[in-house]
C-alpha cells in the first residue's frame, strides 16, 4: 500500500503556538508556532515516510457553516496578532518543503481533507493519514484513512483506526456527527439537545444506531425513554439535525486535486528548507537535518534565551517556556512564574460548585425571552425566517424592509453587505426591529454558550467546573483560561450577570471576591507620572466626574450621569488606543464633540498624552515594551508599512504596559502572597483559592472565617504592589458568585496611604 498524508496545517499550528513558548527570528518577528509546525513537519515524515502529502488550509472570512447558522463559532477570541503573523511563514514552509497546498473560500481545511479522501478511495492502493490536533477529523476514520493526531500540547501523538475510535467513543467513527448533532460541542458553540450529555447521547446512539433512529423510535416506541428524557429531544429535534449538519465534514469541495501531483519528493535538507531555516534562525532543526546552521541565524531578541532554540524537538513543558520568556526579568521568573505554577494546578484541581437546578430554570427564562423576540421579529419582518442566517437577516432589513446601507461594511467573502452586531448597532435607530435582533443575539448567544454548554463541563464526581489555566495564554501576561473560558464570562448585562448566580459555594462555606479597583488606570496613573490623576487617587476622589468636571469645565456636583458615563469610556478607551470615531460610536456623541472631548482629556491629562507619545517612540526604537516588573512584548509590526498594522502595533505597544503591569504582574504576584499565606497557616481546608478572572480573585472561605480571612487577603493583595497611588481592593462575599454583600473592611495598608 501507498501512503497518502493529508495535513490539517490550522489545527497544527494553533496547537503549536499554545503549546511552545515564545520565539523571535534574528529580525524580531514572533515564530514560535512555525517552529513548532516546521518540527512536526519533519517528524511525521521522517515517522509515517508519506509516498504522497498535501496540506488543507483555512482561508480568512466566514464559512458556508457561519452563513447559514451564525453563531457557528462566534463565541471564539480573535485570533492573537502574534499568531497571525505566523500563518504566511509556516505556508512558505509547506511551499519550500514541496507539499502542496489546498484551500477554498467558504470551506474548512476539514471539508479540504474529506473531499481529497473521498477522491483518494477510489484508489485501492492508496492508504491515507490525516494529521491534525482537531477530533473532529475522527468521524473521516474508516478503512484505509486513519487520524494522526497530537495531545498534550505538541510533545504525544497518538493514532485512530476503527477500533481505536470505539475503544474511546463507544462509537463507530460514522457516528461521531450525531453523537455530536446530540450532545453539542461547547468548543464550536454547536449547541445540541439541551439536557443532553455525552453518557445519554452515547447511549441512545448504541441503542438506535443514528439521530434518525433515535427520533423515529421516539414516535413509534415513546415508552422506551423516560419522560424527561423524551421532553428534552422533542423539543431539541431542530437542534440536534442543525448541529449534526454543522459538525458534519463536507466531502463535495470543488478543488482539483491531483494524487501524482502530490508526490512527495523524498528530501528534507533540500537547500530551499535550509534556506528557510536560517532565515527564521531554526538552528536546531537545521542541526537534525544534519546541516549546519549559518552564522548569525541564531534568534535571539529582546529577552529571549538563544539556547531556548536547541530544543531536540517541539517537545517543550512548563519550565522551558518560563528561562524563555523571563531571561531580561528573573524576579518575575523566581518571584512569580514558578511558584504560580502549582498554584494554578491546584485551582484547576479545587473547580468550582455548579448549581445545576438554577440554570435549566434560567435557560427556560431566556428561552422564553427569546421566542418572544422572535415572535416580534417576525411580526416587524412581516414573516418568518432564520434570524441566525447572514443571508436571509440581510434580505430582510435591506432588501424588504429597505434599511440603509450607508457607512456599513461589506465581508470579506463576496462583499455582503455585513450583519454582525457593531454594524447592527449603527442601524438601531432606522428601525424597531434592529433592537429585537441585538436583544435576540444576545440571549442566545448566552443561552449556548455558557447557560446550555455550562452543565456539560461538570464533572459528574465531584459536581464541578475545572477550567484549565495557561499562564502565557495572552501576550499583555495576564492568565488565560479555557473549558470553559472564565474570562469572558458576561457581566455587564443583567441577563450575563444572572450567569454568576450559578457558581456557588459547598454547605458551611461562602464564595469570597476580591476586585482590584480601577486596577489599570490606577497603573496609568503611575506609568505616565500623571500628576493630576495621581493627586485624584490619592484624595480618594471619583476619577470618572473628575475627568468630565475637568473637560468640560463644570463643577463637580452638575456633573451628569452620561457625561460621567462618557468619561469613563474615555478613561478606559485612551489605554486601548480609542479614537474620536469609535468614541462618538460608543457615547453616541457627534463626531466633532468627540474629538473635542478627547482633545481636552489630554489637554487636562498631559501625563498620560506624553506616556503615549513616549511609548511608541520606544517601541518603535526598540521592537518590544515592558510592564513595570520587566515583563516584555515584543511589537517588530510597530515599524511596518502598512498603516494598519503599524497602527494596530501602537494600540498594543501603549496598552501592554499598563494590563501587562495590573492584570499581568501584579495579580500573580498577589496569589502568590496570597497563596503563601494560606500554606505557612496551614489554612487549605478553611480558605481556598477558586477563580482568577481578570483583575479579581473568587475564594471559598469557611464561613466562621470569611471576616478575618477578609481582611488579612485585602491587604495583602493592596500590598502585593507599591504604586504612587493606593491600591484598593473591593470585597464581597456571598452563597454565590452573583449575589454577594459588600464587606466594609479597615484596611491598615490604606490608612497608611498604601503608597
Amino acid at each position: 500500500m501507498k501512503k497518502l498524508v493529508l495535513i490539517d496545517s490550522h489545527a497544527i499550528i494553533y496547537r503549536a503556538y499554545h503549546a511552545l513558548p515564545p520565539m523571535n527570528t534574528p529580525k524580531g518577528e514572533p515564530v514560535n508556532a512555525v517552529y513548532g509546525f516546521a518540527s512536526i513537519l519533519i517528524r511525521i515524515i521522517r515517522e509515517l515516510k508519506p509516498d504522497y502529502i498535501a496540506a488543507a488550509y483555512d482561508l480568512p472570512g466566514p464559512t458556508f457553516r457561519q452563513v447559514v447558522y451564525e453563531r457557528y463559532k462566534a463565541h471564539r477570541p480573535e485570533t492573537p496578532d502574534e499568531l497571525s503573523s505566523q500563518f504566511g511563514k509556516a505556508r512558505e514552509l509547506l511551499e519550500t518543503f514541496g507539499i502542496l497546498v489546498f484551500q477554498k473560500e467558504s470551506y474548512e481545511a476539514d471539508d479540504i481533507i474529506g473531499t481529497i479522501i473521498k477522491e483518494v478511495e477510489k484508489k485501492k492502493d492508496v492508504e491515507t493519514v490525516i494529521v491534525t490536533g482537531d477530533m473532529d477529523a475522527l468521524q473521516l476514520v474508516k478503512p484505509g484513512v486513519r487520524v494522526y493526531s497530537m495531545k498534550k500540547g505538541v510533545s504525544e501523538t497518538v493514532t485512530y483506526d476503527e477500533a481505536a475510535v470505539k475503544e474511546r467513543y463507544g462509537l463507530e467513527p460514522s457516528q461521531l456527527v450525531d453523537f455530536k448533532g446530540l450532545k453539542g460541542d461547547p468548543s464550536d458553540n454547536i449547541a445540541g439537545v439541551k439536557g443532553i450529555g455525552e453518557k445519554t447521547a452515547t447511549e441512545l446512539l448504541k441503542n438506535f444506531k443514528s439521530i434518525e433512529g433515535v427520533y423515529k423510535a421516539l414516535k413509534k416506541t415513546p415508552q422506551r425513554f423516560s419522560a424527561t428524557l423524551a421532553e428534552k429531544l422533542r423539543a431539541g429535534e431542530e437542534d440536534a439535525k442543525m448541529s449534526r449538519e454543522l459538525a458534519r465534514i463536507k466531502n463535495d469541495v470543488s478543488i482539483d486535486f491531483n494524487l501524482d501531483e502530490a508526490k512527495f519528493k523524498g528530501s528534507l535538507a533540500r537547500p530551499e528548507v535550509l534556506q528557510v531555516f536560517n532565515k527564521f534562525g531554526f538552528t536546531s532543526l537545521i542541526k537534525r537535518l544534519g546541516a549546519s546552521p549559518e552564522k548569525g541565524s541564531v534568534p535571539v531578541k529582546k529577552g529571549v534565551q538563544a539556547s531556548l532554540l536547541n530544543l531536540p524537538t517541539a517537545e517543550t513543558n512548563t519550565e522551558t517556556k518560563l528561562d524563555a520568556k523571563f531571561t531580561l526579568s528573573p524576579f518575575l521568573l523566581k518571584e512569580v512564574e514558578e511558584p504560580l505554577t502549582p498554584i494554578l494546578r491546584k485551582m484547576e484541581k479545587r473547580g468550582i460548585l455548579l448549581d445545576l437546578v438554577f440554570l435549566e430554570k434560567l435557560s427556560k427564562r431566556i428561552g422564553q425571552k427569546i421566542g418572544k423576540l422572535e415572535k416580534d421579529i417576525f411580526e416587524l419582518a412581516g414573516e418568518e425566517f432564520n434570524i441566525n442566517s447572514t443571508r436571509e437577516l440581510s434580505r430582510i432589513l435591506f432588501d424588504k424592509l429597505k434599511i440603509s446601507t450607508e457607512g456599513l461594511r461589506r465581508t470579506e467573502k463576496g462583499g455582503v453587505i455585513s450583519t454582525g452586531a457593531s454594524e447592527l448597532e449603527k442601524l438601531k435607530d432606522q428601525h424597531e426591529i434592529i433592537h429585537g435582533i441585538l436583544q435576540y443575539r444576545e440571549l442566545a448567544k448566552l443561552r449556548n454558550t455558557y447557560i446550555d454548554s455550562l452543565p456539560k463541563l461538570v464533572d459528574a464526581k465531584d459536581g464541578r467546573i475545572h477550567t484549565t489555566y495557561d499562564q502565557f495564554g495572552a501576550a499583555t501576561g495576564r492568565l488565560s483560561s479555557s473549558n470553559p473560558n472564565l474570562q469572558n464570562i458576561p457581566i455587564m448585562s443583567e441577563e450575563g450577570r444572572e450567569i454568576r448566580k450559578a457558581f456557588v459555594s459547598q454547605d458551611g462555606y461562602e464564595l469570597a471576591s476580591f476586585d482590584y479597583s480601577q486596577i489599570e488606570l490606577r497603573v496609568a496613573a503611575h506609568l505616565a507620572d500623571d500628576k493630576k490623576m495621581i493627586e485624584a487617587f490619592r484624595k480618594g476622589e471619583d476619577i470618572h466626574s473628575l475627568t468630565a468636571s475637568e473637560v468640560y469645565n463644570i463643577p463637580l456636583d452638575k456633573v451628569t450621569p452620561d457625561l460621567r458615563r462618557a468619561a469613563k469610556t474615555l478613561n478606559f478607551g485612551v489605554l486601548y488606543g480609542m479614537g474620536s470615531q469609535a468614541f462618538s460610536e460608543s457615547t453616541g456623541m457627534s463626531r466633532s464633540e468627540a474629538k473635542k472631548f478627547i482633545d481636552g482629556y489630554f489637554h487636562y491629562f498631559a501625563g498620560v498624552k506624553h506616556y503615549i507619545e513616549e511609548t511608541k517612540k520606544f517601541a518603535r526604537e526598540n521592537g518590544y515594551v515592558q510592564t513595570l516588573y520587566g515583563r516584555i512584548r515584543q511589537i517588530p509590526e510597530i515599524n511596518s508599512a502598512s498603516w494598519r498594522i503599524k497602527r494596530e502595533a501602537e494600540r498594543m505597544a501603549v496598552n501592554m504596559p499598563i494590563q501587562g503591569t495590573a492584570t499581568g504582574d501584579i495579580v500573580k504576584m498577589a496569589m502568590v502572597k496570597v497563596d503563601k499565606w494560606i500554606q505557612e497557616n496551614k489554612l487549605e481546608d478553611k480558605v481556598k483559592m477558586l477563580l482568577q478572572v481578570h483583575d479579581e480573585l473568587v475564594f471559598e472561605i469557611e464561613k466562621s472565617f470569611v471576616k478575618k480571612a477578609a481582611l488579612i487577603i485585602k491587604n495583602l493583595m493592596e500590598g502585593s504592589a507599591r504604586l504612587k497611588v493606593p491600591i484598593v481592593v473591593e470585597v464581597k462575599a456571598g452563597k454565590n458568585w452573583g449575589e454577594q454583600t459588600p464587606l466594609v473592611i479597615a484596611s491598615e495598608l490604606n490608612e497608611r496611604g498604601n503608597l
